[in-house]
């Protein structure tokens, strides 16, 4: 066997353990670590927005957000 393989087998060995280890623990606590909250701009800054259509939203989105949260039409 060689190095390449060797490390294969100790990520997949690495990988058993650790799913092991996550299927062990309570249903409660796998959801609570199953869910990061990433904070979104200008998104976040407000509980909710409403709109007449769906164009003001999509107007909204692209007057507003940046482009990287991928909510804008153009």
């Amino acid at each position: 066997m060689n190095d390449a393989q060797e490390n294969d087998t100790d990520i997949r060995t690495e990988w058993r353990a650790e799913f092991e280890a996550a299927a062990a623990r309570p249903l409660e606590l796998r959801l609570r670590y199953a869910f990061i909250h990433t904070y979104k701009p200008v998104l976040d800054d407000k509980p909710y927005r409403s709109f007449e259509t769906m164009k003001d939203y999509r107007s909204w989105c692209n007057k507003h957000l940046p482009m990287w949260l991928g909510y804008g039409s153009d």
